[in-house]
């Protein structure tokens, strides 16, 4: 869109806003945040701000505050007024921020207090679980199947109870958070109770060996800087109406996403009920986050029923119209046929209208063939085959359209990565937790600190070797030498002697001199060993660097690396008593694919169009906010998109946990039972229940998010899973059949 675009009608009744509340629902595409920049530049433009005052617009990251910040400034120019005049963008937490500096004292702050990332609180989480687990060895027990034997209890307590609890601490810790809920305050709630809420008084005890390194780092987390801001505005009366003057209109993007705390203080700041000026904007159909942050759908549709005003934004150009028949029709099939009536409500009965006669964005045009259900059963293996070959027939006609494929979760779109890159020699581009190149930097890095650790390894000496002649692995002939070079170095019985050879110990003395390539390779890696071992006593970034120079070639190597380095500078930092081996595992979860190398705050926009003739490999989740020309969703079936019917698996339900249940839902649930008046006592199982139909109902929503991304062609698949038992998911049999009683049904996936 330009700024010369005109306002569709209903763009036109947004935009004629001047005051009051105003609940706006859009469906995909339909140009919300154009429409919010310019209310937000004729709001600035129409007199109703004094000099000293701003449109206040919060949205929900950091690259969607410079894409607010740039159209608005944008449309400012063309109406003659200065750019960076009258309107203040900023996520939550920016807002949080903005507001605690301004009186850290009150919430018992330094003036240089640190806020933490969500790797750092991570990092802290687990500790406090593992200090649990040390102070109750076998306290989770009484959750475990029965029949397990010890051998096999021992190894779940070394790796998967664990996580488990770290999650079940992750959702504890931030719901209790956003219920303004310290410590102490729950521990008074959990005695006046008198309950056996186990998995509550876990969570507690967690949450308090948590917040009190928090404390004793003088440093808060971002839920902390949110609940801070509140209270402060709650504390300072003049600080409160100080910012409602300064801010007489608040803008609320992906309202969607909002939490109960990011109400709150927006609330605050809009002043007065009878008042307020505040717009939000969002789509409850595109509610994706519910089940592992604290958004609410819920709290958005309610606004938009109690508010001033209400409006749609329906029109969208972004695809055909057959796409936009289909998510129609999932929209209607949910609410009215759906098997589980209690899930009738997961989509909002907003429909998706094409664009307008001569608008400027028109939808593309139909035509025969556009959606494909493979509806013939597949295993995991050929469903990555089919969908490969496909993409790789489809690029080599369109080099100058986007596609994307759309994978339940990371692990599965490197799967389907490497098998483009190895089978089609196609390089796709992954948008995922990591890419290729990450994985491969971090992971050779890995491979040298880890025999630096233990050099009397003969097998990691090995390692090491193959890293140093990685870029001779694309020479067949090459390669098998570094192999049987390799091979060599694992049989030195003392690796230490290959460094520092006695008269009497001289492991290359008892070589065939005869091949000198060999002899003067091994001298070589020999020095560069040495090398390495005198920079092991550098600072673990310059140590990282001098390992980079010496491994790395290209520019986007050099740049992990040096991204890498500083990430290490920081940890060190922050953690001055760890040694390498503590630095060492945070980068072996990076290069494991484990976790993302930035947050979510720290990430570019990700731009389809910059990567035409290529494909992306993404998850359902990240695509959100994106569209390409085709778009594949694959494995859509029972298990990733569950509808809570009996045969249906739920990932969150862990095997070796006795009855199906979910835990983090049932200590959610026995939190609910202690904070909330309304609630009914905790009844185990009941938590677990209610899970299921929130999953249920987010992964259709994702289901819908999904077709909503394409364009022009829509390719669906799904497969069998790894014990050959899943099956298709409901919604994937209902518009599979839906399309069969139209004109122009496929159930092929051409090329």
């Amino acid at each position: 869109m330009t700024n010369h675009y005109s306002p569709r009608p209903a763009q036109k009744k947004i935009l004629a806003y001047r005051g009051g509340t105003m609940g706006v629902s859009a469906v995909p595409g339909s140009g919300k945040t154009w429409t919010l920049s310019l209310l937000a530049a004729e709001l600035i433009n129409s007199g109703l701000l004094s000099a000293d005052q701003e449109v206040l617009i919060v949205t929900l990251v950091n690259s969607a505050v410079d894409n607010f910040s740039l159209r608005i400034s944008s449309f400012l120019q063309d109406m003659g007024l200065l750019p960076s005049l009258g309107y203040r963008v900023r996520t939550l937490h920016g807002l949080a921020h903005d507001i605690v500096k301004e009186r850290p004292d009150l919430v018992g702050l330094d003036s240089k207090f640190q806020i933490i990332d969500e790797r750092e609180a991570d990092r802290i989480r687990v500790d406090a679980v593992y200090d649990w687990l040390r102070k109750y060895p076998g306290g989770i027990d009484p959750y475990l199947i029965p029949d397990l034997n010890e051998k096999k209890k021992t190894s779940l307590y070394k790796k998967q109870i664990p996580d488990l609890l770290l999650q079940i601490a992750n959702q504890f810790i931030r719901t209790a958070k956003n219920h303004q809920l310290s410590p102490d305050s729950l521990l008074l709630q959990i005695k006046s109770k008198n309950n056996n809420l186990h998995l509550a008084e876990m969570g507690l005890e967690i949450y308090k060996v948590y917040q009190r390194n928090l404390e004793y780092r003088g440093a808060v987390d971002f839920d902390d800087l949110i609940n801070h801001a509140y209270n402060i505005l709650k504390l300072d009366l003049s600080l409160l109406n100080r910012l409602q003057s300064n801010w007489p209109f608040i803008l609320e993007d992906e309202a969607q996403d909002s939490s109960l705390m990011q109400q709150r203080i927006l609330s605050l700041l809009a002043g007065p009920k009878d008042s307020q000026n505040w717009v939000r904007v969002g789509d409850p159909n595109q509610a994706i986050y519910e089940s592992f942050t604290t958004a609410d759908p819920k709290l958005l549709l309610k606004f938009i029923e109690i508010s001033d005003q209400n409006h749609v934004l329906p029109n969208s150009g972004r695809s055909t119209e057959a796409i936009i028949d289909l998510a129609n029709y999932l929209v209607d099939w949910t609410n009215k046929y759906h098997p589980q009536s209690l899930i009738c409500d997961a989509l909002y009965p907003n429909k998706i209208v094409p664009t307008p006669p001569d608008d400027l964005q028109p939808n593309p045009k139909y035509q025969s063939g556009q959606i494909h259900f493979f509806d013939k059963e597949l295993t995991p293996e050929k469903e990555i085959q089919v969908i490969a070959d496909s993409v790789s027939s489809w690029l080599k006609n369109h080099p100058q359209q986007t596609v994307a494929v759309l994978s339940p979760r990371n692990d599965r779109g490197k799967k389907i990565a490497s098998y483009l890159r190895n089978k089609h020699k196609i390089e796709p581009v992954e948008y995922l937790n990591t890419t290729l190149s990450t994985r491969k930097t971090t992971g050779s890095l890995v491979i040298i600190l880890s025999y630096l650790i233990d050099p009397s390894s003969s097998k990691k000496l090995s390692a090491v070797y193959r890293v140093w002649k990685r870029d001779l692995q694309s020479k067949s002939d090459a390669w098998s030498k570094v192999e049987s070079v390799s091979e060599l170095l694992n049989t030195i019985q003392k690796p230490e002697l290959f460094l520092s050879p006695s008269p009497s110990e001289d492991w290359m003395a008892t070589l065939d001199s005869g091949d000198p390539d060999l002899l003067s390779t091994l001298f070589d890696f020999k020095d560069i060993i040495i090398k390495w071992h005198k920079a092991a006593l550098l600072p673990i970034d310059q140590l990282i660097l001098t390992l980079s120079g010496d491994l790395f070639h290209t520019s986007e190597e050099l740049s992990i690396s040096h991204k890498i380095a500083a990430f290490q500078k920081q940890l060190a930092t922050q953690h001055p008593d760890w040694e390498l081996p503590a630095l060492l595992d945070e980068l072996k979860s990076l290069a494991r694919n484990e976790r993302r190398f930035f947050s979510i705050s720290e990430e570019n926009q990700f731009n389809p169009d910059d990567h035409k003739g290529k494909v992306v490999i993404t998850t359902a989740h990240k695509s959100k906010g994106l569209e390409w020309d085709r778009v594949y969703l694959i494995s859509a079936n029972n298990y990733n998109f569950p509808s809570n019917l009996p045969d249906d698996i739920f990932i969150s339900e862990r095997w070796f946990i006795r009855d199906h249940l979910n835990l983090p839902a049932e200590a959610l649930a026995q939190l609910t039972s202690l904070v909330d008046e309304s609630s009914a006592k905790y009844i185990e199982s009941e938590g677990t229940k209610q899970s299921r139909l929130d999953y249920a109902r987010e992964r259709l929503r994702l289901f819908y998010v999904s077709i909503t991304r394409a364009r022009e062609e829509l390719v669906i698949t799904w497969n069998n899973g790894r014990s050959g038992k899943t099956t298709p998911s409901v919604p994937f049999q209902a518009l599979s059949d839906y399309l069969k009683n139209k004109p122009d049904p496929s159930s092929s996936v051409p090329g």
